[in-house]
């Protein structure tokens, strides 16, 4: 059964930076993409960031283009997000996602997520 945890989410100042980690378990991680997807309050869940299990050539939504960077560690199960130069329209539950096979930024092509862990930015 594969498993998801997000963590690291909370409150920060518009300009800050904060960073989300994702932990996997149940998978064979190295056959996975992972991602990172939002939703905010009253709006579509949207894609953030995708990497390969390479991971070489992550993809970017371009709202977070130069702020945001997605990474992982293959050894520890994890994927990550480095949150930059944050705005409050970056105010969202953050979810984790896997899927095998290549990237899409299709939300609704990555079969599994997890619990989400919410993001506030103040102005």
């Amino acid at each position: 059964q594969v498993q998801l945890a997000e963590s690291g989410g909370g409150l920060v100042q518009a300009g800050g930076s904060l960073r989300l980690s994702c932990s996997a378990s149940g998978l064979t991680f190295t056959n996975y993409a992972m991602a990172w997807l939002r939703q905010a309050p009253g709006k579509e869940r949207e894609f953030v960031a995708a990497i390969p299990w390479t991971g070489t050539s992550p993809v970017y939504a371009d709202s977070v283009k130069g702020r945001f960077t997605i990474s992982r560690d293959n050894a520890k199960k994890t994927v990550y997000l480095q949150m930059g130069s944050v705005k409050p329209e970056d105010t969202a539950v953050y979810y984790c996602a896997a899927k095998s096979a290549a990237i899409t930024t299709d939300v609704g092509r990555w079969p599994y997520g997890g619990q989400g862990t919410q993001v506030t930015v103040s102005s």
